[in-house]
């Protein structure tokens, strides 16, 4: 997965997800991607500035578990966290 951030003008983070049909064939696979973003986004969310953050589905995602998309997503919420704090200062 990829995630895309900018800063917006609101007090609070916005989410926008990008799982296209390449990355997983059915709507089921797709929304259960998608679940799981959003599940971990509401856990992040409070820590995330005010961003809007767009994750894109990378071809191989649909093969992976759930724990694996956690752990995956995870890592890229703590990554944003650390990018966005560094620039927040200027």
């Amino acid at each position: 997965m990829t995630v895309l951030a900018t800063p917006n003008q609101l007090q609070h983070p916005r989410l926008g997800l990008a799982i296209s049909r390449k990355v997983a064939r059915t709507a089921v696979a797709r929304n259960r991607i998608k679940r799981v973003i959003r599940e971990s986004y509401r856990h992040w969310q409070s820590r995330l500035g005010a961003l809007d953050i767009v994750v894109l589905g990378r071809v191989g995602v649909a093969e992976q578990s759930k724990n694996n998309l956690h752990a995956a997503l995870e890592r890229l919420w703590i990554e944003l966290d650390e990018k966005c704090a560094g620039s927040s200062s200027n």
